[in-house]
C-alpha cells in the first residue's frame, strides 16, 4: 500500500479471500472495508461472518442478476437487519448494504458513491486521520512483534531445545508453563 501511495495512486484496492486473519490485517491497514457476499451461498448470517460483518463499512451482495435477483434482495434485507444488532462504529458511519451485478453493470456506481460518502463523513468528523494514526501505532507494534519473534526463533540452539522440551511436554514430564520457562530462560541467557 505504501509503495502504491508513493507511486501516486490515490485509490488502492486490497483483496482477500476467505474468512480469517487476513481480513483482520487488511482492516487494520485500510480506510474503508468493503465486504462482498454472495446471496444464496448459505452463509448470509453464519456466526463465522459476524466478526467480519462488524468490521465492514459496507456489505455488497454480488451477482444480483437473473435467478439470483430475489435471493440477493432478500440477503440485502437480512444484512441490513443484522447490522443493526452491532454496536455503532467509532466513525459514526452506518454501514450500507447494496446489491450489484457485474454482468448487468448495475449497482457498481452506487458502491463508489458509498465509499465517497464514507470518506467525506470520516474526514469531516476527524475519524479518517484518527484511524490512520491508530493504524500507525498498530503496525509499529506488529513490526516489533514480528522482529522479536524472528530474533527469538533464530537464536542458536533454540530449535534443538524446542524439540527436547516438546518431547518432555508430550510425555508429561513437564507442564506447558515449565516448558515455556525453560525456553525463555535459555533465550534470555543467549542475549
Amino acid at each position: 500500500i505504501l509503495l502504491c501511495e508513493a507511486a501516486g495512486f490515490d485509490v488502492i484496492l486490497v483483496e482477500t479471500v476467505g474468512v480469517g486473519q487476513s481480513e483482520t490485517a487488511v482492516h487494520s491497514m485500510t480506510d474503508f472495508f468493503l465486504l462482498l457476499m454472495l446471496a444464496g451461498a448459505g452463509d448470509e448470517l453464519q456466526g463465522i461472518k459476524r466478526g467480519i460483518m462488524e468490521m465492514a463499512d459496507s456489505i455488497i451482495i454480488t451477482k444480483a442478476d437473473g435467478d439470483n435477483i430475489k435471493p440477493a434482495n432478500l440477503a440485502k434485507v437480512q444484512f441490513k437487519n443484522a447490522l443493526h444488532l452491532f454496536p455503532p462504529a467509532e466513525s459514526g458511519w452506518i454501514p450500507q448494504v447494496e446489491t450489484v451485478s457485474a454482468l448487468n453493470n448495475s449497482g457498481i456506481e452506487k458502491v463508489w458513491e458509498i465509499i465517497s460518502s464514507f470518506e467525506n463523513q470520516a474526514k469531516i468528523n476527524g475519524h479518517f486521520e484518527s484511524k490512520r494514526r491508530h493504524q500507525q501505532v498498530f503496525w509499529m507494534n506488529e513490526t516489533i512483534r514480528e522482529k522479536l519473534l524472528n530474533a527469538f526463533y533464530h537464536t542458536p540452539g533454540l530449535e534443538e531445545l524446542l524439540y527436547k522440551v516438546s518431547q518432555q511436554l508430550e510425555s508429561g514430564e513437564i507442564t506447558s508453563y515449565q516448558a515455556a520457562s525453560i525456553v525463555l530462560n535459555y533465550y534470555s541467557n543467549q542475549k
